[in-house]
């Protein structure tokens, strides 16, 4: 049996969709909708039929073609049980405790607050692949909107415990920003260095620079890496615990 594939629509000014289609069940899942005129295109253009979506949280820029959809294929959409007074569209709320599946394999839910209070990510064992929303970007994280620092840590902890090869599909591409901030602050970082280099050649060819993975998050994302001894010197904190680290590197990103 064929896996699912997993094709990036671009949506609004950065947002990314990520639609997965099962060719042995003819189901389409669609990891957030941003905006529904360009899934349906790429729905279109394949001959596919949307059967869910999978909701991270409850900002507009990513739930904004939920409800057109839903009106127009039927599908099903889940969310963070936390938020769904704030998602009217949602048909299940969803928790770590909920048991989620698509075309025969495991999707489970990560909570991972912090950028909103109910945010979660999905991750399909089957696939080695995780979808992030605005938690963990690509050399970046989420900013922190209803949570707190140590909560948005402990978050992306979670999340850099999943196997080095899984692969990362964030709903926004900051990439090249990202990049930018996280040379200022580990210049020393070699990996960083030729990976900036890779990242801006794709951008300059238009092509996305999703996915990553948790690996190559582990070694050049400065928010994964306040164990960074270069970090921490060069933000005077070489004692201070890993989250008081993380959330001085929030506070600089927010800042450039």
């Amino acid at each position: 049996m064929p896996s699912p594939s997993i094709v990036l629509v671009p949506c609004l000014t950065d947002n990314y969709c990520a639609l997965l289609h099962a060719p042995s069940t003819g189901e389409t899942l669609a990891i957030d909708a941003p905006q529904a005129a360009p899934i349906k295109a790429a729905m279109s253009a394949r001959g596919w039929r949307l059967s869910d979506i999978l909701v991270t949280h409850h900002h507009n820029d990513h739930t904004g073609g939920c409800q057109e959809l839903k009106d127009f294929y039927g599908c099903s959409i889940a969310g963070p049980d936390v938020e769904s007074e704030r998602m009217p569209t949602l048909t299940r709320g969803v928790t770590e405790a909920s048991k989620l599946t698509f075309a025969g394999h495991e999707v489970r839910v990560i909570e991972t607050p912090g950028h909103t209070l109910g945010h979660v990510s999905y991750y399909i064992p089957h696939l080695a692949a995780v979808f992030t929303g605005d938690t963990l970007f690509a050399l970046g994280c989420g900013r922190i909107f209803e949570g707190d620092a140590a909560t948005m840590f402990a978050s992306l902890q979670k999340l850099a415990a999943l196997p080095d090869d899984t692969a990362v599909y964030c709903g926004h591409e900051y990439t090249l920003a990202n990049a930018r901030f996280a040379m200022s602050v580990e210049p020393e970082n070699r990996t960083l260095a030729a990976r900036v280099k890779d990242i801006e050649a794709k951008r300059a060819a238009g092509e996305p620079t999703l996915p990553t993975s948790i690996g190559l998050e582990k070694a050049t994302n400065p928010f994964l890496r306040p164990h960074s001894t270069a970090i921490r010197a060069r933000l005077g904190m070489a004692f201070a615990p890993d989250w008081q680290v993380f959330a001085r590197l929030r506070e600089l990103k927010n800042k450039a």
